[in-house]
């Protein structure tokens, strides 16, 4: 019997730790959006922006989760998630997720309604329907959508062509102005 309960401390010392060094591991400087950079005069209705925010988050908290917080992991649900918070600064799974993640707790899976091939797929077509719509909002989230679909499936060859061919035009976009906003709305 004492060997059971030893055992028993044993292996709960040893998930402790375990959880303990997960969280230590990884890094989260929260995107902080308190007014989107995007306006009403952007080509999304506000419940198809908060369904994109929804499954960017899910897709950024799966990501972490499944890459057992590893720093390219990290650093691409940041930017998940602050454009999740741009396109609906309240999304609660975007919310939910950032506040987790600053706290160093790497997310349980999830299910969502899309993966992350046929996220990139949606988000390709949708950035090319915005590049085709006038204003400088449109623009901006176009080629964010362009190179978040080809980092999200790199098997996708119009996804990642559309995104060469636009980091060669126009270069990278700016991810910071998603991450770390410094101005509150694009001007068109």
């Amino acid at each position: 019997m004492r060997g059971f309960w030893q055992v028993t401390v044993l292996f709960y010392l040893a998930v402790v730790a375990l959880r303990g060094e997960a969280a230590a591991t990884f890094r989260w400087d929260a995107p902080e959006v308190k007014v989107s950079i995007f306006s009403n005069q952007l080509g999304l209705m506000a419940p198809e922006r908060e369904d994109y925010a929804t499954n960017l988050a899910i897709l950024a908290s799966n990501h972490v989760a499944e890459m057992k917080a590893a720093p390219t992991a990290v650093a691409a649900a940041r930017r998940m998630i602050g454009l999740a918070l741009q396109l609906s600064p309240r999304n609660k799974r975007a919310v939910v997720t950032n506040f987790q993640l600053k706290k160093g707790i790497v997310p349980e899976k999830m299910d969502g309604n899309y993966t992350r091939q046929s996220f990139a797929k949606l988000a390709l077509t949708r950035g090319q329907l915005l590049e085709k719509q006038a204003g400088a909002e449109n623009q901006t989230l176009a080629r964010y959508f362009t190179q978040l679909a080809a980092e999200l499936d790199p098997t996708n060859e119009d996804a990642v062509y559309a995104s060469e061919v636009q980091r060669l035009d126009q270069g990278p976009p700016d991810w910071a102005a998603i991450t770390d906003p410094k101005q509150k709305l694009i001007k068109p």
